[in-house]
């Protein structure tokens, strides 16, 4: 007798649907999938189609309740503000994947393609892949609103400063600009002796001020006013104004420190000429070449005042110049400028060139200065100088010239002039005839001092042929290797990732 060997591989038996006959295999429910989805949607009760709000000027989406967020197309955050749009019918079912399908940018259209599970008859799980379309709807967001209102606002940041230049404030404007600190402000108005920025919010004015605080040497008064209130509620609307007042210190002016604040200094003579204004008021003695820098709240404590204004300036013509090597130093002196060299000059006034009157001064501007250069100098000995702490000086310390910087032909030099600055959008009123000179002279500020020049971004103007550094009379040119290209991104239509919504 033999016997037969059972074979090992067995075949899953097959039952019948008990809908439409179709041999499957066993399943809880006995039924074949398209009959079970015939019988089943379970996609049933999640929208197909959902609107969804966005801001065409801040390029925001809306999210509920009352938030706007900056979403690029087939980014994760749009994705994920998406699924918030159906979050409570999704929670029925289980959500596998979810996905973009690809749109035109300019369709208004996103849509989405999601994988979902659900366990319907007896057990059974059945997973379905549908898309739901989002319609994109324009809708100006309350921010944007106040912008175009022009009139609304909560805060408001007077930025002043009592001088006759305004170079501290050009040099703010292309700091802000720089560290992208205008794209808060509702709007920006230019007055006489200052600047207004006016802000939706109190935080993004706080935000402003200390940055004035650390950009430039100042102080600032904080105060606000009840617009109205809800004692039900117990809400309060308020507008705060900040008063931020600037050091009345600018470049290339001569002061007079008082004695006190001389000596901590390092014992350094009381006359003194400001060459930088950054976040501290740097000044040279130029007698010694000491340099000392003063803080904000060291001005304050020990306040001085400009003796003359740039109007004062006047042309000198160097006579003899002559470089003093060996600097006597006296009893705990501060530190020497290494940039300057200390010089002896014999100058004349191109006014009095009929006569023979020449004056004697020392220069920090030894190392520029030739017989037969023009250079801008304040004459002392001849201006009334109405200034407490020159008035208590001895008169032979007070010297008959100050030299300031080395003069040039400026018609020349906004000729050669291959750069540009960017400048702040803002409403200008009442502007003085003499804005257009200021200008200049900041911009030749910044070929002439590398220091302020490295906190700007310069732009290359490509309608100016590039020419080498220094032109033949030797004034300081701005190098093409610190210039900026000046680039007008447009926006992108490919709609690959981070590309904006275009309307």
């Amino acid at each position: 007798m033999e016997y037969m060997a059972e074979s090992t591989d067995r075949s899953p038996g097959h039952i019948l649907c008990c809908e439409c006959g179709v041999p499957i295999s066993p399943n809880p429910a006995n039924i074949c999938v398209a009959c079970l989805r015939s019988k089943v949607d379970i996609s049933q009760g999640i929208p197909k189609q959902v609107s969804i709000s966005f801001c065409k000027q801040c390029q925001r989406y809306f999210q509920p309740p009352g938030t706007w967020i900056q979403c690029a197309l087939e980014s994760r955050e749009l994705l994920a503000l998406c699924l918030k749009k159906i979050k409570a019918p999704l929670s029925k079912v289980r959500l596998v994947d979810a996905g973009f399908v690809w749109t035109e940018p300019h369709s208004k259209r996103l849509k989405v393609k999601l994988t979902i599970q659900k366990e319907v008859m007896n057990g059974a799980i059945l997973q379905q892949v549908f898309v739901v379309d989002y319609v994109v709807q324009s809708q100006m967001c309350g921010d944007c609103h106040r912008v175009e209102a022009k009139d609304f606002w909560k805060a408001v940041i007077q930025v002043r400063q009592k001088t006759l230049h305004k170079k501290t404030f050009y040099y703010l404007e292309q700091l802000i600009l720089k560290y992208g600190m205008h794209q808060n402000t509702l709007r920006i108005k230019e007055i006489h002796d200052g600047l207004d920025f006016y802000y939706s919010s109190k935080q993004h004015a706080q935000k402003m001020v200390e940055f004035l605080q650390c950009t430039v040497p100042c102080r600032y008064k904080a105060s606000q006013r009840l617009i109205s209130q809800d004692i039900h509620s117990n809400t309060y609307n308020y507008k705060s104004t900040f008063s931020v007042e600037i050091v009345p210190i600018c470049k290339d002016n001569v002061v007079c420190l008082s004695p006190k604040l001389a000596q901590s200094l390092g014992n350094m003579n009381q006359i003194c000429v400001c060459i930088r204004v950054t976040s501290a008021i740097h000044l040279i003695d130029p007698n010694t070449l000491q340099v000392a820098d003063i803080d904000g709240s060291t001005f304050w404590s020990h306040p001085f005042n400009s003796l003359c204004h740039p109007k004062q300036l006047e042309e000198f013509i160097v006579m003899e110049c002559s470089i003093v090597r060996d600097i006597k130093r006296a009893a705990g002196a501060g530190m020497i400028s290494k940039k300057h060299t200390l010089g002896e000059v014999w100058v004349q006034k191109t006014s009095e060139m009929n006569t023979d009157k020449q004056y004697f001064c020392r220069t920090h501007l030894g190392h520029l200065l030739n017989p037969g250069d023009l250079v801008l100098g304040f004459d002392l000995a001849n201006c009334n100088l109405n200034d407490e702490h020159v008035n208590k000086m001895n008169s032979d310390r007070v010297p008959d010239v100050v030299l300031i910087k080395k003069s040039y032909d400026r018609t020349k030099r906004q000729r050669c002039r291959n750069w540009k600055l960017k400048e702040l959008a803002r409403e200008r009123e009442n502007m003085d005839t003499d804005d257009e000179r200021q200008y200049q002279d900041f911009l030749e500020d910044l070929e002439e001092d590398e220091a302020i020049r490295k906190n700007v971004n310069i732009y290359r103007d490509s309608a100016i042929p590039v020419e080498s550094d220094t032109d033949d009379e030797g004034a300081p040119r701005i190098s093409l290797a610190e210039m900026l290209e000046d680039l007008h991104i447009s926006q992108d239509a490919t709609g690959e990732e981070g590309a904006s919504m275009l309307t």
